[in-house]
């Protein structure tokens, strides 16, 4: 049975003298010695070339040629097998493959948005194309192809790219014909490209301040999405003039290490324009208008109709703090600035700009921090003038108000006890905007249940009567109806939208004893005592008025006159004293007499 046709088979060169040719065998034979299998391989060449055979009995093969090779060349590739009775030869042709050597990069020509690679292959004979590798420097990777014949233009031109930007650069070849593999990749060169005009413009921002005779302006700036220095070394220049007499503008350049300043105005009306320099030209200019001022107010922004805004509280998320305010078709944008940290003086001013057709964002940043209050300004902004539109101020997270409201006084009376803490601050250096408070009372030696508070649970298990006030600028309570004479423990906490800290810290009070006690004993013990007694008094007074007592005629000091007796008792003569007057009730006695 004839052998099978030989598998895999391929041969290719790198210098054009080298041939390596590859194949697998085909299925056993079951045939050993010199009855085995045996390959010869053939290249057949032009029209002026004799073929040439190579005998193997391996499965593969290198050839030294001794001359060179062309492309157009091609190889076979036959099995046989010889026994006693047969002679059998299967054939497999294959064209030679070429993979090129490594070309060299020999040097490079730059613009501010290209770069061109001179070449060096030592294929000189072959038609190759090439590939670029090209990183950039956020580490991302492309391949560019060529098209062109490095045998008659060895210069391949990268374009599009960012001037004064540092790439890194290889190249790999591939035969244009008979395509087997690419070159290994050339040695990696970095090239920098050219210094060009800084593009774009600078993002500025002010902040103004009413100063007697004029105003404070600061002025900052930063490099935004769209601005590019394109040079080695950066440095800015702020120019201000004023708009209506066209007098001389003063001008201060600035290094690279500052992003604002600060300058004086008086209250006209002024121009002021930064730019940004590098070694080859200025960028264009970014303006301000700052409008005429009358007061605290500009008379552009009064124009517009622009109000004295009140601020707004805003509600933090977990991605940022989220604000919105009402469109106008005034403006052509919207700026909103805040302070990445309020507590310094001054402050890092930061500020974002919008689109007209914005009407809300979401305002993040990696220094906010939770229980920290920001402020945010809205503006509006049309032909380089800017008015304030809104105000808001928000926490990214609320947090129980700290420290504790401080109780500075106490009234007491036997029922109630009056709270006031009038100092306590609920103003911007609060973790929390403070919603209200609420007032513990307990007595100390059991369970609050005073009527109209909540019951409130400690960790302990222990109960206290709650009352809430809703009004944080209300710092004044009482509490009432409370027991007289007891000893009671209260305590005042604020509360924000984060809650509030636990309960430490007791006031400890007691209340008077109840006079109305006293009065009422008065009333009820000593009083009636009284009345009893005045009334045993008058008892005796009437009955000595109603029934006087007859006198006894033998106390009388009349009596002592002469004694007359008549048995025991005495006798009074009236012949022995002359009245002065008699008086006798009865007529009829008074006749007889």
């Amino acid at each position: 049975e004839p052998p099978d046709r030989p598998n895999d088979f391929s041969c290719h060169t790198q210098d054009m003298k080298i041939v390596t040719c590859t194949w697998s065998q085909g299925g056993d034979t079951y045939l050993y010695g010199r009855y085995s299998s045996k390959y010869t391989l053939f290249e057949e060449g032009g029209r002026n070339r004799a073929g040439r055979k190579w005998r193997s009995k391996l499965t593969g093969c290198k050839i030294f040629t001794g001359f060179p090779i062309k492309v157009s060349d091609s190889f076979f590739c036959s099995s046989s097998v010889q026994g006693v009775l047969c002679f059998t030869r299967a054939n497999s042709d294959f064209p030679l493959a070429v993979h090129p050597a490594a070309p060299l990069q020999l040097w490079e020509e730059c613009t501010g948005t290209e770069i061109t690679l001179y070449l060096e292959h030592r294929n000189k004979g072959i038609e190759l194309f090439c590939q670029i590798e090209l990183l950039q420097p956020d580490g991302k990777v492309e391949l560019h192809n060529t098209s062109s014949d490095l045998r008659v233009c060895n210069a391949i031109t990268l374009g599009g790219l960012e001037p004064y930007t540092e790439y890194t650069t290889r190249v790999r070849c591939g035969a244009a014909k008979n395509f087997w593999r690419w070159s290994e990749w050339s040695k990696a060169r970095t090239i920098r490209t050219n210094e060009t005009t800084p593009s774009g413009k600078l993002d500025i921002w002010r902040e103004i301040t009413p100063v007697l005779g004029g105003r404070n302006v600061t002025l900052f700036w930063k490099q935004g999405t769209s601005f590019r220095a394109n040079g080695r070394s950066i440095s800015y220049e702020v120019t201000w003039e004023k708009v209506e007499d066209g007098s001389k503008p003063e001008k201060i350049s600035f290094s690279s290490v500052y992003n604002s300043t600060r300058i004086f105005i008086d209250n006209h009306s002024y121009r002021i324009s930064i730019m940004a320099k590098n070694d080859v030209n200025y960028s264009l200019p970014s303006v301000l208008i700052i409008p005429r001022a009358t007061g605290n107010k500009t008379l552009f922004c009064s124009f517009l109709g622009t109000e004295e805004v009140k601020e707004e509280q805003v509600n933090g998320t977990d991605d940022g703090i989220f604000i919105s305010w009402e469109p106008r078709h005034t403006y052509d944008s919207y700026i909103i600035d805040w302070c990445n940290f309020p507590m310094l003086q001054p402050c890092d001013l930061q500020w974002k700009r919008f689109e007209p057709n914005t009407s809300s964002a979401l305002i993040n940043s990696a220094a906010f921090v939770q229980g920290v209050r920001y402020s945010f300004r809205i503006y509006g902004s049309v032909a380089n003038r800017a008015c304030l539109l809104e105000k808001k101020t928000g926490y990214l997270r609320e947090l129980p108000p700290l420290p504790d409201p401080t109780v500075e006084k106490v009234e007491l009376s036997f029922n109630a006890v009056t709270l006031s803490w009038d100092s306590y601050r609920a103003n911007e250096s609060q973790s929390g905007f403070v919603r209200g408070y609420h007032v513990y009372v307990s007595p100390i030696q059991e369970d609050c249940n005073l009527k109209g508070s909540k019951k409130h649970v400690l960790p302990d298990d222990s109960v206290l009567c709650k009352y809430t006030i809703e009004n944080p600028e209300e710092k004044r309570y009482t509490v009432k109806p409370l027991l007289s004479n007891t000893k009671y423990k209260l305590a005042v906490k604020a509360y924000s939208g984060g809650g509030e800290t636990p309960i430490v810290n007791f006031i400890y009070i007691d209340t008077p004893f109840n006079s109305n006690t006293l009065y009422l004993l008065v009333l009820l013990v000593i009083v009636p005592s009284l009345a009893a007694a005045i009334c045993l008094w008058k008892m005796k007074w009437l009955k000595e008025w109603c029934c006087p007592v007859i006198p006894s005629p033998n106390k009388s000091k009349v009596l002592s006159f002469k004694e007359f007796k008549i048995g025991s008792e005495k006798v009074l003569k009236t012949s022995d004293c002359i009245p002065d007057m008699l008086a006798v009730d009865n007529k009829a006695e008074a006749q007889n007499l």
